[in-house]
């Protein structure tokens, strides 16, 4: 099964609904909850983080691949019929400036072979094990159910959920919109603060800070920019009018002020990425939507002095990695897409000459497991993450390489790994580049309070 964007789509529509707004009709804006604008950081330079979410669970084990020989025995024996084999990695072996204890060794997947030479110049590095945790959890602690754990584990759309807003199904926030609620008053326009090119996520969304939908092809124009409705002119204006005008109802007033913003902000965007480098986006490949995606976000980014941007959080993404079945046929591809859309972006950055400003990330539902279920595998927890940036001091991996096999310290059945690294500390790492505060920090990032402030900057940026 493919699940992608449940958790957030479910969310919005809860809210939509308690609002009586579930017929809106502007694309743009995907929460109603933007009446204010926060104050709480300022900002003279420009940081964007983008986040790439591989939605259904993205299979660690083949996408960041044991290499050392014991590491890759252990890993054939419990998934010899979907593992990739040790000659076709040989290729793709990353070599750290650091070695791994005992060491261990990892490749990536052969058709990531594109992001080897961003690892070897010290732009991509590894973030071991990540995964969603309330507090530090021992092996011991979760058997004896001593700690809090995530609601939900192993469940799609909770894990999703938690991921990016550490709140399963249901949450109303997420810290890449919490990041935006510090920073969007020291932009020119706040709508412009976090955006979204794939529909929506609980991700983007703020306490006051919305969520901007945009299309890989840009901005989606009201009745795609006719003049005439039915035919009439009149009554397209009217429309239009209904839509932006004022209005004693309180809830219908604030509609026809999402809407103007919408319509505002259509013809501000519209009209910056006019000017964009004609020839600066021709790197992306064709047929993989999640480049056109990246190729959007870098317009967008080459346009921002424009816009008066100074801080953005984009969030792109791409499905199909609930891989229960056809592991072999599908994910190779799947990954593939990944890197080559994740490669062209960065090499767009460097031609844009922002590159040290753009650090972009992966994230996923959690792992899976290492035990294969015939062709496939299944839902997991920890997984391993790339960061990627001019920024990024990579050519590394950070955290714990885990010990793979059954019965293993970080091993909870199944080959499922028990995360080594929070997401709130992988985001805490994010946020505090992009310019977040230590005093913010748990702001963003409920749970940050739970873990010893030394680990809250795991030095990958």
């Amino acid at each position: 099964m493919d699940v992608t964007r449940d958790a957030s789509r479910r969310a919005f529509l809860k809210r939509s609904a308690a609002l009586g707004m579930a017929g809106v009709a502007t694309p743009f804006v995907t929460s109603l909850a933007a009446i204010g604008e926060a104050a709480a950081a300022v900002s003279t330079d420009y940081k964007a983080l983008v986040c790439i979410f591989l939605y259904g669970g993205n299979d660690y084990a083949n996408t960041v691949a044991a290499y050392d020989e014991a590491s890759y025995a252990a890993y054939l024996a419990a998934r010899s019929n979907i593992a990739l084999t040790r000659e076709t990695l040989a290729a793709t072996v990353l070599k750290p400036t650091q070695a791994l204890p005992e060491a261990r060794r990892y490749a990536l997947a052969p058709t990531m072979a594109s992001l080897l030479p961003l690892f070897d110049q010290g732009k991509l590095a590894v973030a071991l094990n990540v995964g969603t945790l309330v507090q530090p959890t021992s092996k011991l602690q979760f058997q004896q159910n001593a700690v809090r754990l995530p609601p939900k584990l192993f469940s799609h759309n909770d894990q999703q959920s938690y991921f990016q807003a550490s709140n399963p199904e249901g949450a109303t926030s997420g810290w890449g919109g919490r990041i935006g609620d510090l920073f969007q008053s020291g932009n020119g326009a706040a709508t412009l603060t976090c955006i979204n090119t794939s529909g929506n996520a609980v991700y983007l969304i703020g306490k006051s800070a919305v969520q901007y939908a945009i299309g890989a092809g840009g901005p989606v124009a009201l009745l795609n920019n006719q003049t005439k409705l039915y035919g009439s002119t009149a009554a397209a204006t009217t429309l239009r009018s209904l839509m932006t005008g004022g209005n004693t109802n309180l809830l219908a007033d604030e509609h026809a002020r999402v809407s103007k913003r919408a319509l505002d902000t259509y013809a501000q965007v519209s009209s910056a990425l006019t000017g964009a480098p004609a020839s600066g986006f021709t790197l992306f490949p064709t047929g993989n939507a999640l480049a056109d995606q990246l190729k959007m976000v870098a317009r967008l980014i080459s346009v921002s002095s424009q816009l008066g941007a100074r801080r953005q959080v984009f969030f792109v993404s791409i499905g199909g990695f609930d891989l229960h079945d056809n592991l072999v046929a599908q994910h190779p591809g799947l990954i593939g897409k990944v890197a080559d859309a994740m490669r062209a972006f960065y090499d767009t950055t460097v031609a844009l000459g922002v590159a040290d400003t753009v650090t972009s990330f992966t994230a996923s539902d959690f792992g899976r497991t290492l035990q294969s279920n015939d062709d496939g595998s299944d839902h997991g927890w920890g997984s391993h993450h790339l960061v990627m940036g001019g920024a990024v001091r990579g050519q590394r991996f950070y955290g714990t390489a885990p010990q793979l096999g059954n019965g293993t310290p970080d091993d909870v059945g199944q080959g499922r790994l028990l995360p080594t690294i929070a997401v709130d500390q992988y985001a805490a790492t994010l946020a505090s580049w992009f310019g977040v505060g230590a005093g913010d920090l748990r702001t963003v990032l409920p749970n940050a309070g739970n873990y010893d402030a030394a680990s809250l900057n795991l030095g990958f940026v």
